[in-house]
């Protein structure tokens, strides 16, 4: 049997292999903390379950339009024109399962063989692979720590080749949770628009902000970098509802038909009562997203401490998103009974193995020594968990 190039040129989600490995783990009744889940450890809220079960009890359990059904379109666009201030009509918006669904459209839509795509790094694992698995070339444009993982836009700009077709951004980010302001997302806009490339901005963190900040979207400041944004989002993270798959795209109506025909080709639609689901989420109240944010803020504000307090760690505070950073500089060659700790692989195999806690290497992100911890989950499981931290730590030679 032969397997194709194209599956033998990516690797599994790091993300979710260790999540599976701590949850395999735990089966077997091993007390393991996971700060590996990117996802709400909240139940989604009662009044959108309730939408699903309505949903069910009507027999709304058929096929729908490939792209979605025309009122949860329209709740997206209600939503856009609330919190962003940008209009859309239905032609501009696709519903698909889930937001990683809807880049891999994206990317099978409007790249080629030969096109390159700029990713700032540390980015999310799965940007590369989607953008390789359409024959194009992803090219990495290293932050660094002491910028806050924020892109220089000189080397931005310097990156751009004629082959460039797209940039990636994600604000709030997902690993670091960097969030780019008005001011610099303008900048970067003009940057776009002076080089003629396309803007992949994915937005699915937006309302999981802190101390106040308030989410732009890159595709509000005029009608012409509008028509060159494509913009991901989904409703997983905001109502905490990973498991229902609903994603979302809004962008010129020529990109998202492409989109649709090639959805239509390999998944057809979303699950019907998902979208019903979705609908309520984004029409419905949305007092619940905020405390739910607020709860995740008083668990920052905890983690930060505990980890800039360990000897040899580092670690901005994030501005969004629901991940700590830290990085380990003074860990990367110790060891533990003689088995050394080369780099972010090794560091997160023993501080699963041997502390029982499941974090993500940063390499996984692009970016070596660091480790993602998640802090969506509870603060006595963030307590225990960077207990075990501390004492694994001290135990390295």
């Amino acid at each position: 049997m032969t397997i194709s190039r194209r599956a033998q040129g990516i690797q599994p989600s790091a993300t979710l292999a260790i999540t599976a490995k701590a949850k395999a783990m735990k089966a077997e009744g091993i007390d393991v903390i996971g700060f590996g889940a990117g996802e709400p450890d909240f139940d989604t809220p009662d009044h959108i379950k309730k939408a699903a079960i309505k949903a069910l009890d009507n027999g709304f359990t058929k096929y729908t339009a490939a792209g979605g059904i025309d009122e949860l379109k329209d709740a997206v666009i209600a939503k856009f024109k609330r919190d962003n201030g940008l209009d859309y009509d239905r032609r501009e918006i696709l519903i698909s399962c889930g937001g990683k669904h809807s880049l891999y459209n994206l990317a099978q839509a409007l790249f080629e063989t030969g096109d390159e795509v700029i990713i700032p790094s540390p980015y999310w694992v799965s940007y590369p692979p989607i953008v390789t698995l359409a024959d194009a070339l992803p090219v990495i444009l290293e932050t660094t720590e002491e910028s806050g993982f924020k892109m220089d836009l000189d080397r931005l700009r310097g990156t751009i080749s004629k082959r460039t077709k797209a940039l990636v951004l994600n604000s709030p980010c997902n690993p670091t949770g960097t969030t780019y302001t008005e001011g610099e997302l303008r900048e970067i806009a003009d940057i776009v628009m002076e080089k003629g490339i396309y803007v992949i901005s994915d937005e699915i963190y937006e309302k999981i902000v802190y101390d106040g900040f308030q989410c732009v979207s890159i595709a509000s400041f005029s009608k012409e970098i509008k028509e060159r944004t494509i913009i991901v989002h989904g409703v997983s993270k905001t109502y905490s509802m990973t498991g229902w798959r609903i994603g979302f795209a809004a962008g010129p109506s020529s990109i998202i038909e492409a989109m649709n025909k090639i959805q239509g080709q390999s998944t057809s639609n979303p699950t019907s009562i998902a979208q019903k689901a979705s609908q309520e989420a984004l029409n419905g109240p949305q007092d619940l997203v905020q405390a739910m944010v607020g709860e995740f803020q008083k668990r920052r504000d905890y983690i930060i401490e505990r980890i800039n307090s360990l000897k040899g760690v580092s670690c901005a505070k994030p501005t969004g998103a629901f991940y700590a950073f830290p990085n380990f500089p003074s860990y990367m060659g110790k060891s533990f009974r003689d088995k050394p700790i080369r780099n972010s692989v090794d560091l997160a195999d023993y501080l699963l193995n041997i502390a029982r806690v499941a974090v993500i290497p940063g390499v996984a992100f692009g970016a070596e020594g660091f480790e993602r911890i998640s802090f969506a989950t509870s603060m006595e499981n963030i307590e225990i968990g960077m207990d075990r931290i501390e004492k694994a730590l001290g135990e390295l030679d």
